[in-house]
């Protein structure tokens, strides 16, 4: 159709040489859109003709031709074929697919494509599933190698750190070799049940696909009404496992809000655990300071039961105390004074006579050493000390 329009179109036109610039412009634009058109169409029925039984290709009468109507010499012009407007419009029509053919392929193309991109998807699924399988394998193998590390920490190896020095024997370590051994003899047993299970399914499935190949080489294959009727049920099936998967999500909605309060609870308990601890250093911090303060209070007590006691005895001195008159304050103030100044002058009475004593023993000495022998000096009298 698109290049009919495009011949039809470039016959009514006047010749290029005659365009302006816009003009050129325009039509070299329309003209890259028809050749993507056309080159969309070209590829398409290039796949739909090297998918088409080669049966079809060969020459049939006009009447009796399929819908395309074409033969395999034909569609080969059809496709090495270049405009030439010296051809006739009986030719082109020869060679040309109507709407209809143009829909029909088209069609085709579309439900080809759609079967590709399911069976991708379908393999991509596969892939995916297996890619899933094999993380969630490892996952497990992962799992449990921390637990047999945990398990073997647990039971040997903090032991063996905690009692240093001591060579621990090896029949420990052997027998939990030797558990782990049939634990894992065990596992091994139910891996071989299940892959036996797996054959015998393999087996089974096998069989009913045979069952299924001779009932459709018997014509007792199922009918559109049994696949209607599986389709039904498996929709039925689908809409429960969407309300199963609704409640499972619901389900997880709940679990994530319960364990946000659970989380929220554990903060307010850690909170209310800090602040427990921190109330009672307080106390105890309070309890030694009352402790403090009621030794000091004791010690305070005594202190006060003391001063009462020393207020008590100043306090009978002080009433027993008597004022003397004013002329025998005056009299003793006068005596005091005079042995005062006695006392000044008899000190330096004796100053002077020590000043006295150490010169003449300087010059006995001086006599002494000048006769060259001892002198008894006389034996003076000791001077009083001043007080």
């Amino acid at each position: 159709m698109a290049e009919v329009d495009s011949d039809s179109q470039s016959e009514d036109r006047p010749p290029i040489y005659e365009f302006e610039d816009q003009q050129l412009l325009d039509l070299v634009e329309e003209l890259s859109h028809s050749n993507a058109a056309i080159k969309a169409e070209t590829e398409v029925f290039e796949r739909y003709f090297s998918r088409i039984d080669p049966k079809d290709l060969l020459p049939q009468p006009l009447a009796e031709q399929p819908l395309l109507g074409l033969s395999a010499q034909e569609f080969s012009q059809f496709r090495g074929r270049r405009k030439s407007k010296s051809r006739s419009m009986t030719a082109e029509r020869l060679v040309r697919l109507t709407v209809e053919q143009k829909c029909d392929v088209a069609q085709r193309e579309l439900e080809e494509m759609r079967d590709a991109l399911e069976r991708q998807k379908e393999g991509s699924e596969r892939v995916l599933s297996n890619y899933k399988a094999t993380v969630e394998e490892s996952e497990i193998r992962m799992c449990e190698l921390k637990k047999a590390s945990y398990e073997f920490d647990r039971d040997i190896g903090r032991s063996m750190f905690e009692r240093k020095g001591v060579m621990m024997g090896a029949e420990k370590v052997i027998r939990y070799i030797e558990d782990k051994s049939r634990t894992k003899a065990s596992q091994d047993t139910l891996i071989e049940k299940l892959r036996l299970k797996k054959a015998a399914l393999k087996v089974q499935k096998r069989k009913l696909q045979m069952q299924l190949k001779q009932k459709e080489e018997m014509g007792e294959a199922l009918h559109e009404v049994d696949f209607q009727q599986l389709k039904i049920e498996n929709s039925q099936y689908l809409e429960k496992i969407d309300e199963r998967n609704q409640d499972l999500l619901r389900l997880k909605l709940l679990a994530g809000n319960t364990l946000q309060v659970l989380n929220t609870y554990k903060k307010k308990l850690q909170n209310m655990t800090s602040e427990s601890n921190n109330l009672t250093s307080e106390l105890l911090s309070r309890k030694e300071m009352l402790m403090k303060i009621a030794a000091e209070t004791i010690q305070v007590e005594e202190e006060r039961s003391k001063a009462e006691t020393v207020n008590k005895r100043l306090r009978g001195q002080l009433s027993d105390y008597r004022v003397p008159n004013v002329l025998e304050y005056v009299t003793g103030k006068a005596s005091h004074s005079d042995l005062e100044q006695s006392v000044h002058i008899w000190e330096r009475k004796v100053e002077i006579s020590e000043m006295a004593l150490k010169t003449h023993m300087q010059t006995w000495n001086k006599l002494k050493m000048a006769n060259g022998k001892a002198l008894d000096w006389p034996q003076l009298a000791i001077l009083p000390q001043r007080q």
